[in-house]
């Protein structure tokens, strides 16, 4: 039993479950995570809800009452068809008629947003044409944004984060683990000084409805390619220099998406993280083949392990303990020592 669970093999086996429970684990602790946020959404949200449903229906009863001759149906009617057009990005009101979701800068913007997989969804395309080459453009572009952002971002890492590593390793002695983690915390910083609260405070200056916390929650939203839609710049009854405008924020999206891709992927290269994905990770079996070269190498090593100890007997019974341990300087009898 003991020779069993010091073999390789069971070892295999334990560390195996071991993988295993930590995945399972992992598993739970991320349906957990799931329900915690939904319990905090629904505490949360689900007042304000309440209240502005309750306002809408304040302020279309009192519509009604000061427009007798207006039925509620023939309103409702209306409201459904406005609301049609809205989610297809088309306002019904007089200060937005100004607004083309489809000139250049804008459809520039909308194939940025298909793209890069964020997708805010205020403007959708609205013919059938426009529906399946939508189709056929996001199967060829997505994995060719994804080959554009793998090869930019290895080269940028090459850069910013191996080669300055390596450097002050060399330079400080350093500890390359802790020098590492040192250097992810700065870029982290650094990303989110240039890419988050310096756009946040433009943006908050450019909309005029939107504070210094909606312009950061606008930004964390694009970046991580949530992409809700409930906050688009450029969409302003009033905007000026509008198509600058939208193709300065689709520039600033790509550059923005490289940069928290650059900030992940050092993170995931810190000793440390390797370490903790190893932890619910498969480990990889070996194969047969390899299983038979190990060992067959074990028994080639036991098998000159014991020729050589048969060797060393065979020594020891030609020449006795006292012949082969004396010393030349004993037993000899030369002419310095007549």
């Amino acid at each position: 039993m003991l020779q069993c669970l010091s073999g390789s093999s069971c070892v295999r086996v334990i560390e195996g479950y071991r993988s295993t429970w930590y995945f399972l684990v992992l598993v739970l602790a991320y349906v957990l995570y799931l329900i915690f946020g939904a319990l905090v959404f629904y505490a949360v949200e689900l007042p304000y809800e309440e209240q502005l449903r309750q306002e809408l229906r304040t302020v279309k009863q009192q519509f009604l009452n000061d427009n007798e001759c207006l039925s509620e149906e023939r309103l409702e009617e209306f409201l459904t068809r406005a609301l049609e057009a809205s989610n297809y990005g088309v306002s019904v009101l007089n200060n937005a008629t100004t607004n083309w979701n489809w000139d250049f800068t804008s459809a520039l913007f909308f194939a940025s947003t298909v793209l890069s997989t964020t997708g805010y969804g205020h403007t959708v395309p609205l013919s059938d044409g426009g529906k399946a080459f939508c189709i056929i453009y996001s199967v060829v572009g997505i994995p060719f944004t994804l080959l554009f952002l793998t090869a930019v971002v290895q080269r940028i890492m090459e850069f910013s984060t191996r080669r300055p590593v390596e450097y002050l390793h060399r330079r400080w002695g350093m500890s390359k683990p802790l020098l590492a983690a040192l250097h992810a915390s700065l870029l982290a910083i650094i990303t989110v000084s240039c890419f988050f609260i310096m756009p946040a405070i433009i943006f908050s200056v450019l909309e005029e409805d939107w504070n210094f916390l909606e312009s950061f929650y606008f930004c964390f939203i694009s970046l991580s390619t949530i992409g809700l839609g409930d906050y688009v710049p450029g969409e302003g009854y009033h905007q000026r220099f509008r198509e600058l405008y939208k193709l300065g924020i689709t520039f600033y999206l790509i550059l923005g998406l490289i940069a928290m891709l650059v900030v992940l992927e050092t993170f995931c290269e810190l000793q440390q993280m390797k370490t903790l994905r190893k932890m619910f990770y498969l480990r990889k079996q070996k194969t047969e083949d390899q299983l038979n070269i190990v060992d067959h190498d074990h028994l080639s090593f036991a098998s000159v392990s014991d020729q050589a100890a048969s060797f060393r007997e065979d020594k020891t019974d030609v020449f006795p303990d006292n012949i082969v341990s004396a010393s030349p300087t004993t037993t000899s009898n030369g002419p310095m020592d007549r």
